[in-house]
């Protein structure tokens, strides 16, 4: 069956087969058969074709969406994902649901939880309300660090805009007792979501987008563990980041 979805991006932007398949490095009829076949590239290359058209890669290939985790393989490390686009939102909405005494968030701008959740404020007050406390560090879009990044991953100043448009998702929740947000300008070795005594690690790579990256689920197991590693690293963060006003 046609991928008519590829081919409308494909059309819409000006690609032809020749010209993705020199910027995807593979051979032009690849690409046709991506497109008249239906045929599913490799998911390297997938996501390498994705960016290119500026388009979510399970968009165009669905059949790439499989969150595979690995069985656990330590007290610890209770599943490990090739890449986080591979985890539903649903799991990092889940964790925050089953959070009772704290939930921690250290990111750059991760709006594609809003964007895939829109009552995500509205669970976090719920659970400010049953007593979390809840701490939210997104990144400063005026810090060098943030600024880097951008040129790192080839996104140029949209990671900026999504830093403020994180910013301006949280600008509801400034005045809700239980809690807080900052802003931070300090390099992003990982994104962190933590709900008590499990924590989703979101590990950054030089020049690949964080969606393509690898995570890791965590469940603390004692003291001076894995868990407590990243945990002491969130802190040090909100240790560094700035009080977020209000507009």
């Amino acid at each position: 069956m046609p991928n008519e979805r590829l081919r409308a991006v494909m059309a819409a932007s000006g690609w032809t087969y020749e010209s993705l398949a020199a910027k995807a490095q593979v051979d032009p009829k690849s690409v046709e058969r991506w497109v008249n076949l239906g045929r599913v590239p490799r998911r390297r290359t997938a996501f390498k074709a994705a960016d290119l058209l500026g388009e979510d890669v399970h968009a165009l290939w669905p059949a790439l969406r499989q969150a595979k985790a690995a069985r656990a393989v330590g007290p610890e490390l209770v599943g490990l994902y090739a890449h986080r686009a591979d985890l539903p939102v649903s799991v990092f909405i889940d964790l925050i649901a089953a959070a009772r005494e704290r939930i921690d968030v250290l990111v750059y701008a991760a709006v594609y939880l809003h964007e895939a959740y829109p009552r995500l404020n509205d669970l976090l007050r719920e659970r400010a309300e049953a007593g979390c406390t809840i701490r939210l560090a997104v990144g400063d879009a005026d810090s060098l660090a943030v600024q880097q990044r951008g040129l790192e991953e080839q996104f140029g100043h949209g990671i900026e805009s999504r830093c403020r448009l994180a910013l301006m998702h949280y600008q509801q929740l400034l005045e809700v007792p239980g809690v807080e947000v900052r802003t931070h300008g300090t390099t992003l070795y990982n994104s962190l979501y933590r709900a008590d005594d499990q924590l989703l690690v979101n590990a950054h790579v030089f020049g690949v987008n964080a969606y393509r990256a690898p995570v890791w689920r965590l469940r603390r197991n004692g003291d001076g563990g894995m868990f407590d590693t990243y945990a002491d690293s969130f802190n040090a963060v909100w240790e560094t980041a700035r009080q977020a006003k209000g507009t």
